[in-house]
């Protein structure tokens, strides 16, 4: 089971996303069972649907980048903490997400779900250790997110 908690900064979201914790459970549900995530685990994350303002905030105060981005993940352990609490019973909090509404494709209200299912999905799979440093990491990055952008988009947005 996934459990997430959105947070809405910038109200510029609701204009694409009515209500957008609904929206993402519903996302949610149709992954939570991939063999990615374990029998019977239960994983916790934040996300918050920020402004290029406070992205840009958060990248220069943790990453020491004074710019704007997409998406910024801070996991809440490392990979090696991650499989000791792999182990336990008990629930893992994941770490948190921030999106950043301006870097968003609005062309159509279509795209604009695409490019945001795109981007927490590959936030996600940071927020279990996995990077794109080299090519061989953003392989194995790129089929696990695949995989699970083929379970909650239409076939015609998955190549």
């Amino acid at each position: 089971m996934i459990k997430i908690n959105v947070i809405v900064k910038d109200k510029s979201w609701l204009k694409f996303i009515k209500k957008p914790e609904i929206y993402l459970k519903k996302k949610i549900k149709k992954i939570q069972n991939d063999k990615f995530f374990g029998k019977k685990k239960r994983y916790s994350f934040s996300l918050l649907l920020s402004s290029t303002e406070e992205i840009k905030y958060l990248n220069k105060k943790f990453r020491k980048k004074n710019k704007s981005t997409d998406i910024l993940s801070f996991p809440n352990q490392t990979k090696k903490n991650f499989k000791s609490l792999i182990k336990s019973n008990s629930e893992i909090y994941l770490g948190d997400l921030i999106i950043n509404i301006k870097k968003m494709k609005t062309s159509t209200q279509v795209l604009f779900e695409k490019h945001f299912n795109l981007l927490w999905i590959h936030g996600l799979v940071h927020l279990f250790g996995y990077d794109h440093k080299n090519d061989s990491n953003f392989k194995k990055m790129q089929i696990i997110e695949n995989r699970f952008l083929k379970k909650i988009l239409d076939d015609k947005f998955c190549s």
